[in-house]
């Protein structure tokens, strides 16, 4: 049985960024910041509060007599009951037969062109843990973007306009920023998992380290980028976060009204139409986070049974990192023309650059991974690169069509089978025997 790490790294990074938060806001509070505190308690609360209904949800407690466990979860201590059940589960298991025992089948990687379906024995207990584990990967996506991602921005934002470093913000900030990106990658391996499960996929170290770079450029970069845009413009903030935020909220729901398929009712038995619908809010509330700050692997299908778009679009990445690396680089523009005496010691062409190659870097990481580090590349209809040279052939074909129209009073109207060349050859050459009668009145007069 594999032991839940992830779920120990969870709660970890839950109660360390949860506790600096709060020691951080009462020093704002007694330095007399009082906006400060309150936006650093709620980007600290609204996350634990979301935390909580994840388990809650997942685990059907509401369903189930277990009011101690509830409680707990009221007091915004239920990862750390979760956590100690699961590590109880793990402990005792093995110690006595199971009376049960289910059977699952998964297709191992294609060798050869051939794939070989394999049955495995699954008890209750690893059973559970499995159950504990997704909701804690679930939990940790909620904490990464609906709270250290905005944390973060806040914090550095707070650095910027104080022009002060203290160690515990500079301590919180590299929490949110773990906390991020560790979100970010339990949503990668989430995704392959939902992608392909059919098959027993196993995530090699080299896929970890890319997508944990990949992740950590993209980010940081994304952060950065926001806070100097925000530091000089600050009216306009609002718009570009808006803009991005209800863009990527209501773009699952226009393709699901496009579609025009019917409500979906299989969320949960036990909820009512209303509560299906607050869960799918709060789930496309959670996808525009992730897409405010960096591509979301979980890409949303509201007319998918299980809600998740598990083909390969190769064009939908394409298109997404094309305009935010424009957005990034018209957001620096913006700031280099607007740049206060905040910035009069720093390199402003060197930070600027330094910013889009990270992003740049962020790119090449992923490629790396989904070329060479995926663990179902050989699943793919077409690698990565196949899909992004069409993707560019396209664009640059797009770019050259209004370059290609000529007008039609310059062009030479040719019929397919040459008959028009010939018409004009016995025109002339009739003219030439029979003279032109313009020539024949002038000379007569």
């Amino acid at each position: 049985m594999k032991f839940p790490g992830s779920v120990l790294v969870s709660l970890l990074l839950f109660v360390a960024e949860t506790g600096t938060a709060l020691y951080l806001s009462s020093t704002y509070r007694a330095a007399g910041d009082r906006i400060w505190q309150a936006l650093t308690l709620l980007f600290a609360l609204l996350p634990c509060v979301l935390v909580q209904f994840n388990l809650v949800f997942i685990h059907r407690e509401l369903s189930r007599d277990r009011p101690l466990v509830l409680l707990l979860h009221i007091l915004q201590l239920g990862p750390l009951v979760r956590c100690v059940e699961v590590f109880y589960i793990y402990f005792h298991a093995g110690r006595f037969e199971e009376p049960y025992v289910s059977i699952t089948k998964k297709r191992q990687m294609p060798k050869d062109g051939h794939s070989e379906e394999v049955e495995k024995e699954v008890g209750q207990a690893e059973g559970k843990l499995f159950t504990h584990r997704s909701a804690f990967s679930r939990a940790s996506v909620i904490q990464a973007f609906l709270g250290s991602a905005p944390q973060l921005t806040l914090q550095l934002y707070i650095c910027v306009l104080q022009q002060e470093i203290m160690a515990a913000r500079s301590i919180f900030m590299v929490l949110s920023l773990l906390s991020i990106v560790y979100g970010a990658l339990r949503c990668n391996i989430l995704a392959i998992k939902i992608k392909y499960d059919d098959y027993d996929i196993s995530v090699k170290a080299a896929a970890y380290l890319c997508i944990f770079l990949w992740r950590s450029f993209e980010i940081a970069t994304r952060v950065v980028v926001l806070v100097l845009f925000s530091s000089v413009l600050q009216i306009w903030v609002l718009p570009v976060v808006l803009l991005n935020f209800f863009g990527f909220f209501f773009y699952p729901w226009i393709l699901f009204w496009q579609s025009k398929s019917p409500f979906p009712e299989n969320i949960e038995k036990a909820l009512t139409r209303v509560g299906t619908t607050i869960v799918l809010c709060l789930l496309t509330f959670l996808y525009a986070g992730i897409n405010m700050f960096c591509w979301s692997a979980v890409q949303l299908k509201l007319n998918d049974p299980d809600l998740i778009n598990k083909s390969q679009n190769w064009y939908g990445l394409a298109v997404y990192y094309m305009l935010r690396f424009t957005e990034n680089a018209f957001l620096l523009l913006l700031w280099y023309v607007y740049k206060t005496d905040v910035y009069l010691y720093v390199c402003a062409p060197l930070l600027v650059l330094q910013l889009l190659i990270g992003y740049c870097m962020a790119i090449l990481f992923m490629l790396v991974f989904y070329q060479f580090c995926h663990p179902c590349k050989k699943l793919f209809s077409s690698s990565i690169s196949e899909g992004l040279l069409t993707c560019f052939k396209y664009l640059c074909f797009a770019c050259k069509l209004p370059k290609a129209t000529v007008p039609v009073d310059k062009v030479d109207l040719k019929s397919p089978d040459g008959t028009g060349d010939d018409s004009q050859a016995s025109y002339k050459t009739n003219e030439s025997q029979n003279g032109n009668p313009h020539q024949s009145v002038s000379s007569n007069a």
